[in-house]
């Protein structure tokens, strides 16, 4: 180690504020240690952002506390307790069964391993990540946040040689994780269904207070507070589905109260466009299908719902709340709509248009994302290879792009090619890229993954270095299944 990085401060932490809600809420327990841990990967963006001294995040300091081998100053670490429904079933008691959240920065954002071993709440399970979830987790927290959706954050991964079993055998890895905070509704759910309503207030106070002060002048704080969260959960699903995100997993302990994705573990990004596509494999029923995403947000706030109806004590009050979730997410989505489209506004033909042309890729499977960028290109008047080569039925193509035309010629200063170009990624996530970098990383090869995080983070530019990684995903990509322990 160099004399820089034994003089670096390392990252100071404090108990976190969840801790003071009482031992209700959580158990106290120290990570499991990680055998001869190695990075595998890091974020300088979520570093920065932190403040953390370069020098101190390259050490092996730092190595051994986001392995869960040494613990940070100030850490207090715990697993909270929570319950939830897993599938459309009430799972009873579930809880942090792989996580620790150590602490909170000065700043208020909590801290979170996951990984770190056995807790009081992990069931049958080993308390374990694999190297393959934690590099996908860590890949697309990242590249969420570079899209501007709602995210929690990954600032690391470290690896080591510790056997894992899953479907087969695999090798350990810990993710840290960092949010404003890793509440669900599952943490509801939980004190309301044991008929612990002291606690649950509690939890709704704390919340309310940290997370949504202006819901405390309301004459019912709850029913303030469950029309704020369905409003952003809606506006959250909205930019899932405008750049063709699938979660895989929407069980209400997935679920962040503060409108965050949250548990990355079966998740894709659109290839060719389905409408109904499934991409969890353990999904057999297509429950979280892309389509129904929507649906199974305003399914898991009805859940939210019946939690802090005891708090609410109106059940019209919490219908009413929940009645917001409509209108919310068919505005949100439009308006995504529009800007994709180059216009800041969603006027009833520009949704129409929108409408059509997501018609147009699902009647051919069109690849979802090669198709916007072409499409925003086009616009902007830039080479590349032509967007009517991507469908079979091009006459189809060359009359909604007439339209197209049509729309901006009778109002050309109400469209943006650059905003085209803004909101519509050159790059995402796809599972295909993910496999080839995780296929390294078991190689111990680390670039590949520094590499595509890098083009990632910058995701409306084209990644120069790599032009295929923007391209059409190749036909082995379909072969890739990803199931609930991915």
């Amino acid at each position: 180690m160099t004399e820089s990085a034994v003089a670096a401060k390392p990252l100071h932490l404090v108990r976190s504020a969840f801790a003071g809600l009482g031992p209700h809420f959580f158990s106290a327990l120290a990570p499991a240690p990680l055998p001869a841990p190695y990075w595998v990967g890091r974020s300088p963006a979520l570093a920065r952002d932190l403040e953390l001294e370069p020098d101190w995040f390259a050490s092996d300091d730092a190595l051994q506390a986001f392995s869960g081998n040494t613990l940070l100053p100030g850490s207090a670490p715990l697993a909270s307790v929570y319950s939830g429904h897993q599938f459309g079933v009430w799972a009873g008691q579930l809880g942090d069964g792989r996580a620790l959240l150590l602490g909170d920065t000065a700043s208020g954002l909590e801290v979170q391993l996951k990984g770190s071993g056995l807790t009081p709440y992990s069931r049958m399970a080993d308390g374990r990540a694999v190297l393959r979830s934690s590099i996908r987790e860590f890949l697309v927290s990242e590249a969420m946040h570079a899209l501007d959706i709602p995210t929690t954050r990954a600032l690391c991964v470290t690896g080591s040689d510790l056997p894992v079993r899953r479907e087969t055998l695999e090798t350990a890895a810990v993710v840290t994780r960092v949010a404003p905070s890793f509440i669900r509704f599952g943490h509801f759910e939980h004190f309301s269904y044991r008929g612990q309503q002291d606690a649950l207030q509690a939890l709704t106070d704390f919340v309310i207070r940290r997370f949504y002060p202006d819901c405390q002048s309301a004459p019912k704080p709850a029913a303030a507070l469950l029309q704020a969260v369905t409003e952003r959960t809606a506006r959250l699903v909205a930019q899932w589905q405008a750049v063709g995100f699938m979660h895989g997993v929407m069980n209400t302990d997935n679920m962040s109260i503060l409108g965050l994705t949250l548990d990355y573990g079966p998740f894709q990004f659109m290839d060719g466009f389905d409408p109904g596509h499934i991409c969890n494999h353990s999904d057999s029923g297509g429950r979280y299908a892309f389509d129904q995403q929507p649906a199974i947000a305003h399914w898991n706030l009805c859940a939210l719902a019946q939690a802090l109806l005891p708090l609410i004590e109106d059940r019209e009050q919490a219908v009413a709340a929940l009645d917001r979730f409509a209108d919310t997410y068919t505005q949100a989505l439009a308006e995504r709509l529009a800007t994709k489209l180059g216009f800041a506004r969603a006027t009833p033909e520009v949704s129409a248009l929108a409408d059509d042309w997501l018609a147009l890729l699902a009647g051919e499977r069109t690849d979802y994302t090669v198709a916007w960028r072409r499409l925003a290109r086009q616009a902007a008047g830039r080479s590349g290879e032509p967007l009517r080569d991507l469908f079979i039925d091009r006459a189809a193509c060359d009359a909604w792009l007439l339209r197209f035309q049509e729309l901006l010629a009778h109002n050309p200063q109400a469209h943006s090619p650059d905003l085209m170009l803004k909101t519509n990624p050159a790059i995402v996530l796809r599972k295909h890229l993910a496999e080839q970098a995780i296929e390294q990383a078991r190689r111990k090869n680390f670039g590949p993954l520094a590499e595509l995080q890098a083009a990632l983070e910058h995701p409306y530019d084209e990644p120069a270095a790599h032009p295929e990684w923007a391209g059409i995903a190749p036909d082995w990509a379909a072969h890739i299944q990803i199931s609930c322990s991915s």
